[in-house]
Parts: structure tokens; C-alpha cells; sequence
């Protein structure tokens, strides 16, 4: 619902400009999504494909399932004290609908994003993807 009225949103957000929106925006999700999911602000969000777990978390920074050191407890194999991030992501993923998504493999991250807006990125996308459709049409 969120990325749909941002989407609706566009012609508004590219007429202030999104290079513009880019710190204030930034900062309030990182701020929303630091606090709800522990974000890490890498620039490519993949929370609904993870369960709403974010994948940074993981001391390894893999983003494409558990690295095979996952304990029988279900602790992470660098720090045993830590639930492994794709343990708590493929039970939430489970009680998702979409959950099949963390089978999707994740191509690497692009670390020139590191803290920048993940949300703008989709929207900018979403809106891109959505005049080449009514161009389409009409």
C-alpha cells in the first residue's frame, strides 16, 4: 500500500527531484526501518523477500540463504550468541503471503547505495516500469 501511493506520487516527487528527496527521505527510513527490522540501509531492500528479516545482519553479509555453519540451536556460526538471520528470515517468509519469494536468488548489492534510500529506488522503478506499460496501451 505504501509503495503504491508513493508510485502515485511520482510526478510530484520527480518534479522536486529525487536527487532532493534523496537525505530526508533516507533518513526517515532509516530511522522507521532501523527500528522495526534492524535495516542496514544498503540501498537494495529485500525485507518482503526475507521473511522481513534483513539479510545485512548477517555477519557474512550473505544474502542468499544461510552459509551452511547454522548450529542445531539455530545460532549463527560467527556469533553463536546470534539467531541466524536466515533461520528467523525462511520462518517468516513462511508466514508471508508471496513466501516463496526467498527462493529467489539476490544478485549482489551495489555498494556506491550503501545508505541511500531503497524506497525512492522502487518507486523511481515502479513509476518507470508503469508509463513504459501505458505507452503500451495506448
Amino acid at each position: 500500500m505504501f509503495e503504491g501511493v508513493l508510485v502515485h506520487l511520482d510526478p510530484l516527487l520527480s518534479t522536486i527531484g529525487y536527487a532532493r528527496l534523496e537525505r530526508p527521505v533516507a533518513a526517515v527510513e532509516r530511522t522507521i526501518k532501523g527500528f522495526i527490522f534492524d535495516c542496514r540501509m544498503c540501498g537494495h531492500c529485500v525485507l518482503s523477500s526475507t521473511g522481513m528479516s534483513c539479510p545485512m545482519n548477517c555477519p557474512k553479509n550473505i544474502r542468499n540463504g544461510p552459509c551452511g555453519g547454522v548450529r542445531a540451536d539455530g545460532g549463527c556460526e560467527v556469533l553463536p550468541d546470534m539467531r541466524c538471520v536466515w533461520v528467523d528470515a525462511w520462518e517468516g517468509s513462511q508466514r508471508m503471503r508471496g513466501g516463496e519469494a526467498i527462493r529467489d536468488v539476490q544478485v549482489s548489492i551495489d555498494n556506491r547505495l550503501q545508505g541511500r534510500s531503497s524506497w525512492l529506488r522502487e518507486v523511481r522503478g515502479k513509476a518507470h516500469q508503469r508509463r513504459k506499460m501505458q505507452e503500451v496501451v495506448t
